[in-house]
């Protein structure tokens, strides 16, 4: 004699909803295409200000008038090392003809007859 064996069959998992699915699937896609959008925005709106940057820490792109006075400038320190050269030999000779003064002075006053 043969025991029947009952199985119970399990149910079928219900299928997902197609439309959740769909809506899903076009969230994601939205998602995406707004971070490409997003970046491409950024890229082109950042790289022109990257690069001014980048051009004005290398000092190649400088304004034409910012040149121009920077170029005056160096004209004026070349014209003032010449002058700065002569205060320097003037000064000598006013301290060294203050002391012959001084000397003179001194040898003056310690002359037996006095100053004259």
């Amino acid at each position: 004699m043969s025991i029947p064996v009952l199985t119970a069959q399990t149910p079928a998992p219900p299928l997902p909803d197609p439309n959740f699915l769909q809506l899903q699937s076009q969230e994601h896609f939205l998602i995406g295409l707004a971070i490409v959008v997003i970046s491409i925005a950024a890229v082109l709106v950042l790289r022109p200000l990257f690069a001014a940057l980048a051009r004005r820490l290398e000092g190649k792109h400088v304004d034409a008038q910012l040149r121009a006075e920077l170029d005056h400038m160096r004209e004026l320190a070349a014209e003032m090392e010449p002058l700065r050269t002569r205060v320097q030999d003037i000064e000598e000779r006013l301290e060294f003809t203050e002391r012959l003064l001084a000397e003179r002075r001194d040898q003056d006053l310690l002359r037996p007859g006095g100053p004259r």
